[in-house]
This record gives C-alpha cells, structure tokens and sequence, in this order.
C-alpha cells in the first residue's frame, strides 16, 4: 500500500495532502521534530522525531518504499526516496524523479555555493496560489500513476 510522507517543519501543503490522500484513502505520516498538530484521523499519525540535523530526514528515507510517495523541498532526501523507489514532491509540484535528480543536486549545491560567496543574498521566492495548484495536481497524479 502507498503511505504519504511528509516532511513536515517548513511544509506549506500539509492541508491539501490530507484531502488528496483521504481521496484515495491513504496513511499519512507526518513526521517533524516538533509537535504539529494534525487532524483527528486514524489515517493520519504524527510522528516526532528527537531534534538534530536530518533527523526527520533520516527517519523517512530508512522506512520510505517502492510506491510511497513523499513531500519534501529537502532535495538530498528527494534523492534518498527517489533512490529507494518512491516518488518524491516538493511543494511547489515539482516531481523529482530517476531523471531528474541528477539537475537538481547540481542546481542545489550551486546555488549552496553562489550563497556561501555572497552572490546571491535572497531565499527562495514566496510561495504562491499557482504553486499550490502545480502541487495538488502532481500529488493526485502521482498517487494514481503509483497505483496502477
């Protein structure tokens, strides 16, 4: 059976994966290391982790499996999942993938390393209306496509 994912602490969808994933009557596991609240529902568990670095991190890649479909923006565990046979979504609905994994660690550590000389000074941009339409349409495509 596919289970959700989640990495929780900064997620801004946490909502629209509880309504995608009870639509297609799914666990959820919604793993920080901090309490979160999360609604009363059998299908959905709050798992909290001992704070530290990759901790949470850690916690999804040594359970994630074949089929099980994880949310992330963290692309080093996008990789981890990706490599362990399930698929992973950042927040904004971009899929990572066999394919696509390799650009995005590349992109990530440049842009680490762009940070790191001072040349870019900015964080990622805001988190939009459009970027949760992109999310809730890969998060609903993705779990049919694992499904079949």
């Amino acid at each position: 059976m596919t289970i959700v994912y989640v990495d929780a602490d900064a997620c801004p969808v946490k909502e629209e994966i509880y309504k995608v994933a009870a639509r297609h009557a799914l666990p959820v596991k919604v793993v920080a290391n901090s309490f979160m609240n999360v609604p009363r529902d059998p299908a959905i568990e709050r798992v909290i982790v001992p704070g530290g670095l990759d901790v949470a991190d850690d916690w999804i890649a040594e359970r994630v499996g074949p089929g099980d479909v994880v949310v992330t923006a963290d692309v080093p565990l996008a990789d981890r999942c990706v490599k362990a046979g399930a698929v992973a979504i950042a927040p904004t609905g971009k899929v990572f993938d066999q394919a696509s994994m390799g650009m995005a660690l590349a992109v990530r550590d440049l842009m680490s390393d762009l940070r790191e000389a001072g040349a870019v000074t900015g964080g990622p941009k805001p988190f939009s209306p459009r970027d949760r339409s992109a999310f809730l349409q890969a998060l609903d495509r993705e779990i049919r496509r694992m499904r079949r």
